[in-house]
């Protein structure tokens, strides 16, 4: 006796499979009247709904996952909204999956895949410095997203989109500089850090170089390696640091505006006055900084622009109309409150 399929049961109600497999599953963009005939037919049919039937579900699935490192990190609460507009105007659904701290981000991806059927993947933050190989493994269309990824990682592996923060942290120290400040502290994370923190150094350091300023490496603070540059908190420990330590600044700069928040409290908590008695520079462009008292000089990353072009290039990569790309934007310094030029 020959088995019955799902393509047996599409061919008597006149429908597609994928009609079926929707009813089958109770989905809800299908109408009582057909569900109904559908299900009348199947009972009739004796066809038994079951694995094939779930897995034909989930290959028609267009499904995109946003996989995000730092879910409570204030900089990507813009970026996610944008990435669920645009993925869901071109009628894909849209996940949002929490990478943990201590998870590895192309282990998460591989078993996404097979529980989802991903049509494609944005990587939203992380650490890749050392994931080339691995990248390799993931078959589906992906892109890394303000990620800082490893020079020595063969372009043709991967898109991104994201700025130079080697470039635009050069950028902030240089206008500390120019505003006559010679001794600047810098905040950034761990020793061990391989990614956006070290790049960001990097720049701090050709900076402090260009101008022919000497290096002063007890004002390079970095956090425990295992703390987060985006709590507050870290920053507040790090100036409380730097204080406490009697070197002599008059300038810091933080490689993110969440410590730069942190750091402008424990300088107010200290006595000292924000600008008349240290300068302070962030990066990232949080809205809070703005708002804070007195309002913080950031470099803001575009990121509605990143988190648009991001998905224009992934669905690029999935109607396949382009190979990997790299889209490099320019960040803008905009000077505020927390900065005042020396006087001579």
């Amino acid at each position: 006796m020959k088995t019955i399929t799902i393509k047996d049961i599409a061919k008597k109600c006149g429908v597609g499979v994928s009609t079926v497999s929707r009813a089958i599953n109770n989905h809800p963009d299908i109408s009582e009247e057909t569900r109904n005939m559908i299900m009348e037919v199947i009972k009739e049919s004796n066809f038994v709904p079951n694995k094939s039937a779930r897995n034909l579900k989930l290959l028609d699935t267009k499904t995109i996952a946003v996989l995000i490192k730092g879910i409570d990190n204030p900089f990507f609460q813009n970026m996610i909204k944008v990435f669920e507009e645009e993925i869901q105007s071109r009628k894909y659904s849209f996940i949002l999956h929490r990478v943990d701290t201590n998870q590895d981000e192309v282990e998460v991806a591989l078993e996404l895949i097979k529980e989802k059927r991903l049509k494609g993947i944005v990587f939203l933050g992380g650490n890749f410095a050392r994931q080339g190989d691995k990248l390799k493994e993931i078959e589906v269309p992906f892109i890394l997203s303000t990620i800082a990824m490893s020079d020595n990682v063969d372009k043709n592996l991967y898109s991104s989109v994201c700025v130079d923060d080697r470039k635009e942290s050069e950028k902030a120290v240089k206008f500390l500089c120019d505003k006559g400040h010679k001794k600047i502290a810098v905040l950034a994370a761990g020793k061990s850090d391989q990614s956006i923190s070290k790049l960001r150094i990097e720049g701090y350091r050709n900076a402090l170089k260009s101008k022919g300023i000497d290096i002063n490496e007890k004002l390079i603070r970095h956090t425990k390696n295992n703390e987060n540059i985006q709590v507050i908190e870290n920053g507040y420990k790090l100036m409380n640091e730097l204080l406490e330590s009697g070197e002599e600044f008059t300038a810091v700069y933080s490689i993110s505006d969440s410590m730069a928040i942190g750091a402008c409290k424990a300088i107010l908590d200290s006595g000292k006055r924000i600008p008349q008695d240290y300068s302070v520079v962030g990066f990232d462009g949080l809205d809070i900084t703005y708002y804070y008292n007195p309002s913080i000089t950031p470099i803001p990353q575009p990121v509605e622009a990143m988190a648009r072009e991001t998905t224009k290039i992934l669905f690029d990569l999935i109607n396949n109309k382009a190979t990997n790309q790299h889209k490099v934007f320019e960040a803008e310094l905009v000077e505020r409150e927390s900065t005042l030029k020396l006087s001579k």
